[in-house]
């Protein structure tokens, strides 16, 4: 089964009943088709990616922070844009397979097909792009069990084009389960981002997802905290809405950068809302500035890490339950 038919069996079209054409759904209740994406992993099983998309990329870094609501898909392209500033060569897959959120921030098309069996990812400002949301309709649910989701990502990241690129971001979902996990298996990472808000309900998820990437031995790059502060019309004072210095605490308690301080600026989400990045219609703001700051010593320190005799990934790393 190719690719294209593969993906699409999991949701089918936007316009098909939502009902199973496979078993009959208990009486009051309505269920997805869910089709088939091929054979999962067996659990514990390493994957190592043949002829796949990802070959050529020099660095593949995560932007988690192990908890909803953060902003880290509005990072994740924006980092990916302030990179691309930089001269690099930039991708961004999706990881979040049941919250997509890379189209509806870059309205980018459904991925084209090459071939039988491989996608060539869409593009938005110069950066590439795949998402699960490129696929289905704006209000389908992907319901989908976990290893449905787990072969999913690894054909976003053996069976799409890539290419040459400098660095893949993947904008990883909520929590701590089977999506992280499986990356881990699959992909060899150079590093994750660590994104938070200034409070502490927020910081105790993070400290989950710092547990995490220290468990499969992912280095950490850095912390960025969003909606650090507020500045409104009227004056120039910072407004600490969601108390202050979380993300510095944070960066000194494990030992990081931290990379920014994004302020809570209502003309992000007008914009995001738009499918336009802050990047591109504000690149004088203080947002702009601060992921180009991010970006630039994210690229620095990897770019020591190679030069200090590390290839730039950590190879492939296999999960044992003990």
């Amino acid at each position: 089964m190719s690719f294209f038919k593969k993906v699409t069996s999991l949701f089918g079209s936007a316009s098909e009943s939502s009902e199973s054409k496979e078993a009959p759904a208990p009486a009051g209740h309505k269920v997805s088709s869910v089709g088939s994406a091929g054979t999962a992993p067996k659990s514990g099983e390493k994957i190592e990616p043949k002829g796949g998309g990802i070959e050529q990329v020099r660095h593949i870094v995560a932007v988690g922070s192990g908890k909803g609501g953060v902003g880290k898909s509005t990072i994740t392209l924006n980092l990916a844009l302030a990179l691309a500033q930089q001269g690099l060569k930039v991708g961004v897959l999706d990881a979040d397979i049941y919250g997509p959120s890379q189209q509806h921030l870059t309205r980018a098309p459904k991925p084209e097909m090459s071939g039988e069996d491989r996608l060539n990812p869409s593009e938005y400002e110069g950066v590439k792009i795949i998402s699960v949301a490129m696929f289905t309709g704006v209000n389908q649910a992907q319901v989908l069990r976990g290893p449905m989701a787990t072969q999913l990502l690894r054909q976003f990241l053996t069976q799409v084009n890539w290419g040459e690129l400098d660095y893949l971001l993947i904008d990883l979902p909520p929590g701590t389960g089977d999506i992280q996990l499986s990356l881990a298996q699959m992909a060899p990472l150079s590093g994750a981002v660590l994104v938070t808000t200034p409070q502490e309900m927020s910081i105790i998820d993070v400290r989950k997802a710092v547990s995490m990437f220290k468990t499969l031995n992912i280095p950490m790059l850095g912390v960025i905290e969003n909606m650090s502060y507020f500045i409104c019309d009227s004056c120039e004072k910072k407004h600490y809405i969601f108390k202050k210095g979380g993300g510095s605490r944070l960066a000194a308690e494990l030992g990081l950068p931290l990379l920014a301080e994004i302020p809570l600026d209502p003309r992000v989400v007008e914009t995001s809302d738009e499918g336009k990045a802050v990047m591109v219609q504000m690149p004088s703001s203080d947002a702009a500035k601060a992921f180009v700051n991010s970006a630039r010593i994210i690229s620095e320190g990897l770019a020591l890490q190679q030069k200090s005799g590390g290839d730039g990934g950590l190879g492939y790393f296999l999960l044992e339950w003990k």
